[in-house]
């Protein structure tokens, strides 16, 4: 099934897609991460969107509140 470009959340929230720029966009208006930060977490867990959801507040209570 092709994806429905009038829904604004992945097909599959299981997974996370970095080829699909609207569930990049979802992804960082979800969780606040830089792109690259979404990148590096996908490499380091893979795709699935949990283990890159935990990967990600890990990595952002490590660095640190924002300024």
């Amino acid at each position: 099934m092709a994806d429905d470009m009038t829904h604004r959340s992945p097909q599959n929230r299981s997974q996370i897609n970095l080829s699909e720029d609207y569930e990049v966009q979802y992804c960082t208006d979800k969780l606040e991460p830089s792109k690259a930060q979404l990148e590096f977490a996908l490499r380091e867990v893979g795709a699935s969107a949990d283990a890159v959801e935990t990967e990600l507040r890990q990595s952002m209570l490590a660095s640190g509140p924002k300024q």
